[in-house]
Formats: C-alpha cells, sequence, structure tokens
C-alpha cells in the first residue's frame, strides 16, 4: 500500500505501507512531520508531547535508515524483535548529553518497564519507521513496546563502549518488541493519546493493552514465518558496499593462501555467536576433510550445572564471488561428520542451488555462512575497511600450526 503526500495528514497506519515523500528538495518533502502534527521534522526519536500538563509523551516516533554500519538498527521479522541504538552516536559527549535527549527518553521507558506495573501507564507507544530507500519515503514497521519477554530486563537496554576517530565514548543498544497488531491503526488513538490520554486506551489496539497491563511478559509479538526457499546466489551474496569491500580484502589475502584462512574463519565463527567455543584449526594433512573442531555450548542460567557440549566440524572455502560451493565440497563435509555432530560450510562466496538443495531436502545438519553472513558479522563486531586489516594481521599471528611460514 503506498499513502500519497498529500493525504498524510488524515491517514490511518498500516503495517508495512509506504508513506510517499513530497517533492520539494527541502524539509517541506519531509513525511513524519505531517504524518504526526506536533513531531520533528529530523531525529531518530521524534516526540508528541501531551497535552494535560504531565511533560510525558503521548507517543514516540522511532525513525531509522537501516543502513548506518556502525548502528545497525535490525528488525527480525520472524521474531518481531527491534534493535534499536540510541542518539549518541559520536564522541565528545556524555552518554545522556544529546540535543533530542533520546538516550535520557530510553533510560525513562525502560525504568518504567523493569519498575511494576505500576509505572506501565506511563510508557508511550513507540511507532517505527524506516527509509524506503526512494526520496523521502518512509515505510511503518508497526507499534513497539519496550523489552520482550525473551530478554531479560539487564540485557533489554545496554550502554557499551564504542570507538571512533581513536575517542571512546557510550551509546545504548535498546530492544523493542513490534506487537502484534491490526494492519491498520486507527488515529482515533493517536488524537487520543495527545488530546485525552487518561482514557485513550479505549481505541487501543488490545496487545497494547495487554501489554499496559502485564508488562514484559504480556508483550506479544507481530511475528512472520519464512517461507522454507533456497536462497539465491543474490542473496547469499547481498551486503552493501563496505561489506563488499571488507570481503574483497579478505579475498585478496587469502586466496593463494587457504590455510590462512581457516584461522581467519574459526574467528568469525567465534564472533558470530559467543556459543561457538574452543575450536583448534586441524593440520592440512590430517583434517579428515574438517579445517577446525570445536564446541557449541550451551549453559543454564545458574551457570552452577556442566554446560552441553555440541560437537562441530568447520569447513572454511575462501572463494571470489563468481566461484560458489558446490555439490563435491558439501558433499565432503557431510560425509566426515560424526554422529552428534554438526558442520559449518563458511564460504565468502555462497553455495550452489544444487548443493544447497541436497543440505535442505535431506535434512543434513549443516549451518551454512555465506558473503552475506560474514560481512553481518564484521559490522556487528565493529570491523570495517578501516581497521581490517588489524584484525587480520592479529587473526593471521594467532595461527600457530605454521610457525616457520612468518
Amino acid at each position: 500500500m503506498i499513502i500519497p503526500f498529500d493525504q498524510l495528514s488524515k491517514s490511518d497506519l498500516y503495517i508495512d505501507a509506504i508513506y510517499e515523500g513530497g517533492p520539494s528538495p527541502n524539509l517541506g518533502a519531509e513525511v513524519l512531520s505531517k504524518l504526526f502534527p506536533g513531531c520533528g521534522n529530523a531525529g531518530g526519536f521524534r516526540k508528541v508531547m501531551r497535552k494535560d500538563n504531565s511533560e510525558l509523551p503521548a507517543y514516540v516516533i522511532l525513525y531509522t535508515s537501516m543502513s548506518e554500519l556502525e548502528w545497525p538498527d535490525y528488525l527480525d521479522a520472524e521474531t518481531g524483535v527491534f534493535r534499536y541504538y540510541g542518539d549518541n552516536r559520536t564522541p565528545g559527549k556524555d552518554i545522556l548529553n544529546t540535543p533530542k535527549k533520546g538516550n535520557v527518553l530510553l533510560e525513562k521507558v525502560f525504568g518504567m518497564l523493569n519498575n511494576g506495573l505500576n509505572s506501565l501507564k506511563d510508557i508511550p507507544p513507540f511507532f517505527v519507521f524506516k527509509r524506503s530507500g526512494s526520496g523521502r519515503d518512509v515505510q511503518f514497521l508497526g507499534v513497539a513496546a519496550p523489552g520482550n519477554p525473551h530478554i531479560s530486563p539487564d540485557k533489554d537496554l545496554v550502554a557499551f563502549w564504542r570507538c571512533l576517530d581513536g575517542k571512546r565514548f557510550q551509546n545504548y543498544e535498546a530492544y523493542f518488541t513490534i506487537l502484534n497488531t491490526p494492519a491498520a491503526i486507527s488515529r482515533s488513538w493517536l488524537n487520543a493519546l495527545v488530546e485525552h490520554h487518561d482514557t485513550s486506551l479505549e481505541y487501543a489496539p488490545d496487545s497494547w493493552k495487554q501489554f499496559i497491563s502485564t508488562g514484559r511478559n504480556g508483550i506479544e509479538a507481530l511475528t512472520a514465518k519464512k517461507m522454507l526457499k533456497i536462497p539465491t546466489s543474490y542473496d547469499q551474496l547481498q551486503t552493501d558496499e563496505e561489506g563488499k569491500t571488507c570481503l574483497s580484502i579478505i579475498r585478496e589475502r587469502y586466496h593463494k593462501n587457504p590455510y590462512g584462512f581457516e584461522a581467519c574463519a574459526k574467528d568469525i565463527v567465534e564472533k558470530m555467536d559467543p556459543h561457538f567455543q574452543d575450536f583448534s584449526l586441524t593440520r592440512p594433512w590430517r583434517d579428515g576433510g574438517r579445517d577446525a573442531l570445536g564446541y557449541y555450548v550451551l549453559n543454564g542460567d545458574s551457570h552452577q550445572n556442566l554446560p552441553m557440549k555440541i560437537d562441530c566440524a568447520l569447513e572454511a572455502k575462501c572463494y571470489a564471488v563468481n566461484n560458489g560451493v558446490g555439490v563435491r565440497e558439501m558433499s565432503r563435509l557431510i560425509s566426515r561428520i560424526r554422529y552428534r555432530q554438526f558442520g559449518i560450510m563458511l564460504t565468502t562466496s555462497y553455495v550452489d542451488k544444487q548443493a544447497y538443495e541436497e543440505v535442505v531436502t535431506d535434512g543434513h545438519p549443516i549451518l551454512i555462512v555465506t558473503a552475506a553472513d560474514i560481512a553481518t558479522t564484521l559490522r556487528h563486531n565493529a570491523i570495517t575497511s578501516a581497521n581490517i586489516d588489524n584484525w587480520l594481521d592479529t587473526v593471521d599471528r594467532s595461527d600457530t600450526r605454521f610457525p616457520f611460514s612468518r
């Protein structure tokens, strides 16, 4: 669905609808300030205040481009979990000293969430939008509540350090949940939140009412089960320009040294998920078709009991973008997986259709990691084209299999 620019002020909110920007080349074409009267025309946090003199927000618009490499906001459509970064994104200021006070708002809202049921009534709904990719058009992703039933209170708002231009500073990483609401959100609710907040629940979606009455455990997420399909080579290679640059640097370094890439692949897997642990690289002349062996480790919350360790075998392929992993390479890994073990096929390229279909159709326990996954893992670990060579130097030094090669 596409909502024309001249209809913004009267439109309801439709999940996944595109709201068109105007024709002018300046902020007069901006969408959100027209869709939400009283909302600002710039920034990621945009509050609309109540008119009851409470000095509390009626609701908040969260806007994201979903394309900032250093701040990878992300919606997991399968679970409804939405990760959003605060607004202290450059060095030189305290975490709460930002012009829009977005991080102050995050602290207050998550404080209310974790302060008991009596505080929930003052939490504003968050309306999430992302840039659609065409001019000033935006797409509505849904109504979000802070927190998630499966994320503990000590992990839904986390302050972390980031380094930029050699300077350290802190920002927040916040987790919201897109609620299971009707496809259309009535403007009557928006108006009531501002004009008559005390009676606004009369117009609210049932999932918001449930959240306000029960808190995080009452959050009902909007989930979208992923349809099973074999991803194309394009899907598996898909990344932004920064990701492509990083992958090219990796390929260039290791295209004549595939054994060296094994240490790089091991480090990527361990960065991808901290449950991957204790990987040891195998000698190339006795690897049995496996470049590294390790464990996927699961612990109970108390950490008092012994963890469960699942054996896994890693196969690493440093391939060019036009050279996919085929049936021969995949069959080699499959044939060497032992009982109660799973395999990881990691490649800087893609897995071709026939090999991928064999894994899926026959139910082989293989985790496939391709160029798109590698680029995402590097981004989440703040590895960019500016510092990737330093990281790779560290990886190479960690490979002790070839003591006489350096």
